[in-house]
């Protein structure tokens, strides 16, 4: 999927060199929290042509970025410091959150995910005073607000809710990125998984996986989530809207780490039935449905289960 969609609303065709890029102006995106999913995406744009201004907290992170030819601001997304930087100044086509929560606990889901949103609309709704149009938005949520369990299969029409305060933060982020003064898309995502994200393999190798082996896994690879994201923009802007990404595997847990252990010629591990490091409550049993993505946006994953995900990163896991 490419991002150079040429019926991009006001695009000049007016070039300028970026070190050794190319980059056509009016074609502008910006990644709020560019880590494992917002760098991939800052990376995949600036290789296309894209002029891309990046936001992150973390030093190192923003060094790497500045290297692959973006322009970056180091700053707390959920503080309003960076609203006046020279490199957020103008009109930006395209807008991604990506954030992560960081750790923390629920008071870093608020920071990152709560305040995070409300900073970036407010910094929007500022920009459309001084009449600069807000760039379509895409907002990477989580699979996790629906509490669905029993096997269903869940579509975007099911009900998201939880008790937990994570969920009810993630649920509360999704209705200010629903608000964007603009196009607005939020992508729930299932497990995401890639190059250098191998959590489940380090279980398998520890001979120790979390949860249990009937569960379903539902699992979306990073570089999907970046196509789906290029098949977001190139459609154009439809309102607010929602979609669910997930692979087509359907798997459970069993299946999967059976499959790793075989291709790492390894016992398969014993289950823990207890939640993975860092979570709260195992992922209730469901599979998350992806076929609105396919139907409206054109999207395929080219790794449409594990086995090609997973046979990937075992042969280049840091790539």
């Amino acid at each position: 999927m490419q991002w150079n969609d040429d019926h991009a609303a006001g695009l000049a065709t007016k070039t300028g060199e970026v070190g050794e890029k190319t980059v056509r102006t009016g074609r502008r995106l910006v990644v709020f929290g560019a880590g494992y999913i917002g760098g991939a995406l800052a990376s995949r744009a600036v290789a296309e042509g894209w002029s891309v201004t990046a936001l992150t907290r973390n030093v190192d992170t923003a060094a790497a970025l500045r290297a692959r030819g973006c322009a970056v601001v180091v700053a707390r997304i959920n503080e309003v410091d960076w609203w006046d930087t020279p490199e957020l100044a103008g009109e930006f086509q395209r807008v991604a959150v990506t954030v992560a929560a960081g750790g923390g606990g629920v008071e870093g889901y608020r920071r990152s995910y709560v305040e995070g949103l409300a900073s970036v609309a407010g910094w929007a709704k500022r920009a459309l005073k001084s009449d600069k149009l807000p760039g379509h938005l895409i907002y990477t949520s989580s699979t996790s607000v629906y509490p669905q369990g029993g096997g269903v299969r869940v579509t975007e029409q099911h009900p998201v809710g939880g008790e937990a305060e994570t969920t009810q933060a993630l649920i509360e982020a999704e209705r200010l990125a629903a608000d964007w003064p603009g196009a607005s898309t939020i992508l729930r995502l299932a497990g995401i998984y890639g190059p250098e994200r191998t959590h489940l393999v380090e279980q398998v190798r520890r001979g120790e996986a979390s949860g249990q082996p009937q569960a379903h896994l539902n699992l979306i690879h990073r570089d999907d989530i970046v196509d789906a994201c290029a098949a977001v923009w190139t459609r154009g802007g439809r309102g607010a809207e929602i979609f669910n990404l997930a692979d087509d595997g359907a798997a459970t847990k069993g299946e999967v780490v059976s499959w790793l252990a075989g291709r790492l010629g390894l016992p398969a591990p014993v289950y823990t039935g207890v939640p993975a490091g860092g979570r709260r409550a195992v992922t209730p049993d469901r599979i998350i449905d992806a076929a609105r993505a396919r139907a409206l946006l054109g999207w395929r994953p080219r790794h449409p289960t594990f086995r090609e995900g997973y046979a990937e990163v075992l042969a280049n896991p840091m790539t």
